[in-house]
């Protein structure tokens, strides 16, 4: 079994925006997903942590927001690169925990989207990432993180198998096998190779979070904090008082 980073790198990063599929539409939907949080606008500041090639990124910054996005997979921040064109964005390769040494002061906006919470090593690493969050926002900022709740209601049997994509050339399913505190995920990829198809396995730990936890530790650094659940989710959003 490898770091989440590691499967990244060598796994799932080079065919993520594949797994995306139409990144028009993705955009679209992300930028919906904005607007209904109402978020500060204008000369606002964001920063978008695991911010990949941009799904977030890019509608925040069509929205006016400057935005410092973070990823440790250097390729997909290409990509966001390649795709933002004068949209005011500046792509950091780093760890998300030391996301405050690049982003020069506080912010009106901070993002941890599609599940990067639970990839995180630890819960004091996530406790760790809170803790920088609130010390980051300025007064009236938000925090919203999506992830997927993998502790309240574990899968069984079957519904461990996931297919995530599928097409001539490629198909991507993947297993899950609950522990206690963390559920590895086996993502099973093949791939046609001339004639054939190859299979390349490989196998990382993410956190089982618990919603009412995470919200927990939010409240108890001062935030307010709501949670709902969005596109398989839940989506918790924390915002600091302007006083």
């Amino acid at each position: 079994m490898v770091s989440s980073v590691d499967h990244y790198a060598n796994h799932l990063g080079p065919i993520y925006t594949w797994m995306v599929g139409d990144i028009d539409a993705a955009l679209a939907r992300s930028g919906a997903d904005l607007d209904a949080l109402a978020l500060p606008q204008g000369a606002a500041s964001a920063v978008d942590l695991g911010a990949g090639f941009g799904l977030h990124a890019i509608p925040l910054a069509r929205r006016g927001l400057s935005v410092v996005a973070i990823d440790s997979y250097e390729p997909l921040l290409q990509e966001l690169a390649a795709r933002q064109g004068a949209l005011p964005i500046r792509t950091v390769t780093a760890d998300l925990l030391d996301f405050r040494a690049h982003i020069g002061g506080s912010a009106d906006v901070i993002l941890c989207m599609g599940d990067t919470l639970t990839h995180l090593p630890d819960t004091q690493s996530v406790q760790s990432l809170c803790t920088n969050v609130a010390a980051s926002l300025a007064p009236g900022g938000v925090f919203v993180a999506t992830f997927r709740d993998y502790a309240s209601q574990p899968l069984a049997g079957d519904q461990r198998f996931i297919p995530v994509r599928a097409d001539a050339e490629r198909i991507l399913t993947c297993f899950l096998e609950y522990a206690d505190s963390s559920v590895t995920v086996h993502d099973l990829l093949h791939q046609r190779d001339g004639g054939a198809w190859r299979l390349s396995v490989s196998s990382y730990r993410k956190l089982r979070l618990a919603p009412q936890w995470l919200a927990g530790e939010l409240q108890t650094l001062g935030l307010d904090v709501s949670r709902d659940l969005t596109g398989g989710m839940v989506r918790m959003t924390a915002r600091k008082s302007r006083r």
